[in-house]
């Protein structure tokens, strides 16, 4: 294998300049899927490769780490081995049978699907502790982002002050085409982007421009509240579909029994549970999906908060024809009250959203737009994420403090790579719902994890509590988790023990 013939190849495609390691990382990654390199191949030693490619070893050891973690390599007492990244072949054998699959039927009448949406709901949530889903906005950058929002004032025209394109402001479009083409691996053009109100709007469109009333659509179970709301709104049928330590576990038998038009899932940070799609289900999950005419919803929830590591790419990233919708929000990472998102099309649909969502939506705030794209473009955006992650790492790690000293034995944290939220397990017996109502009383919002299943029996076995660590540093979370440790000692009572 010529390594340097393949990382220079890499090169002359990549959007943009790469770090030795960050380039030899995306060649490797790019020739396993592709069948370049094949199942079984064990690749170079790393100190062999650094002293080949002229590199330092950790940048070697950096890009080997990173496909042991996704799922594309195994670290073994004999090397770093590829695993199969396809059923039944190598990434060029799935690739060439990609191209001879159509795209789902779903394209053939969303103009007239685009006319059904209902209205959207609002919910109101009061200053409490804990709530998951809000940033840290104490340590939002007001300054820079004050900056970027009078540049775009001044650069504002009578002609910005009407409706404006209803697929979003280009310079937004491209701002955020560049951004997810680096940081997430997804595969697009300016075109395919459609910024919209946040990813409830984009679930909005989504349920009714990729299917039909009554149509089936699998959810994850536990799951997302908001896709839950939207999708039954649009009058299809849910499908709860189990989640466990690798993201949605679907049967095998389930795409022959109950084969879905959607498939909605949040592989990057499942919410809520937090765990991580594997690249293997990621794979047979598009397969299935052209096989069966499925759309598959991403919902790229926390994925740039990721703390053990760099983003993991995206599923629309994987091949270049997938049947994905890409959904990404700038609520979380930025604040709620901006209000946008937006999401990302295949190719061949694109046309016939633009002319849907222009049936549809009537884009404002302009300037907010376009101070986004600035803010993107500039590299603030950037660096504001790289704070974030540390910060949210540091609170995370306060809370799973804060637990392990007060509830001990009374609460199991779940492993969580990420994000600005974890799942605890509940091992009192009591349940969520009643100590959810009770710590309300205290300030504490404990959103119970039984809520979020759709199903009764998994109700029963998810009894627990998403907490929210963004807005909480370690100091304020240890008297919160002494708190909720009285309480849950009140709630038990002389028999039950301490907490």
């Amino acid at each position: 294998m010529d390594y340097a013939l393949m990382m220079a190849t890499y090169a002359r495609g990549a959007a943009r300049r790469l770090t030795q390691q960050d380039l030899l990382y995306e060649s490797l990654r790019r020739a396993i899927l592709d069948g370049d390199i094949v199942e079984g191949t064990r690749l170079a030693a790393s100190r062999a490769l650094a002293e080949e490619l002229g590199i330092a070893r950790n940048s070697v050891l950096y890009a080997y780490e990173r496909l042991v973690e996704e799922g594309f390599v195994s670290a073994t007492r004999h090397g770093s081995i590829v695993n199969a990244v396809a059923p039944g072949g190598g990434g060029a054998q799935r690739m060439s049978a990609a191209q001879e699959i159509q795209e789902p039927a779903a394209s053939r009448t969303l103009a007239r699907r685009a006319l059904e949406l209902p209205p959207r709901r609002r919910t109101r949530d009061g200053a409490i502790a804990l709530r998951p889903g809000v940033p840290a906005l104490d340590a939002f950058p007001f300054v820079q982002w004050r900056t970027s929002l009078e540049r775009a004032m001044r650069r504002l025209r009578a002609n910005d002050l009407g409706y404006g394109d209803s697929a979003g402001h280009p310079a937004l479009r491209e701002a955020i085409a560049q951004y997810v083409r680096v940081s997430r691996g997804v595969r697009c053009q300016a075109e395919q982007v459609f910024v919209t109100n946040g990813t409830q709007a984009s679930l909005d469109l989504c349920a009714r421009l990729f299917a039909d009333h009554g149509e089936r659509v699998w959810i994850e179970n536990p799951g997302y509240l908001g896709a839950r709301s939207a999708l039954l709104a649009a009058g299809l049928e849910l499908v709860p579909v189990p989640v466990d330590a690798a993201g949605m576990a679907p049967r095998a038998t389930d795409w022959d029994e109950a084969p879905p038009r959607l498939v909605y899932l949040t592989p990057s940070h499942q919410y809520p549970l937090g765990c991580v799609l594997s690249l293997e289900r990621r794979l047979a999950l598009i397969e299935h999906a052209r096989a069966c005419g499925a759309w598959i919803i991403e919902d790229d929830y926390d994925s740039e908060l990721r703390h053990d590591g760099p983003p993991l790419p995206s599923i629309q990233g994987l091949a270049d024809d997938t049947p994905v919708v890409y959904l990404g929000t700038f609520s979380k990472t930025m604040f709620p009250a901006l209000r946008i998102g937006f999401m990302v099309v295949p190719p061949d649909v694109a046309d016939q959203v633009s002319m849907a969502v222009g049936t549809l939506e009537r884009q404002g705030r302009v300037a907010e737009q376009m101070a986004l794209a600035e803010f993107i473009e500039s590299g603030r955006y950037a660096r504001h994420l790289r704070r974030m992650r540390k910060l949210y790492e540091e609170r995370r790690d306060g809370l799973v403090a804060a637990i392990g000293r007060h509830l001990a034995g009374v609460m199991t944290v779940s492993a969580d790579a990420g994000g600005m939220h974890l799942s605890v397990r509940l091992d009192a017996p009591l349940r969520d719902v009643d100590v959810s109502t009770a710590a309300r009383s205290h300030g504490l919002h404990l959103s119970p994890l039984s809520v979020y299943c759709l199903a009764s029996p998994d109700a029963v076995q998810y009894n627990g509590f998403l907490l929210g660590y963004a807005e909480t540093p370690p100091r304020i979370a240890d008297a919160l988790m002494a708190t909720l440790a009285r309480i849950i000692r009140d709630m038990r009572g002389p028999a039950g023990g301490g907490a």
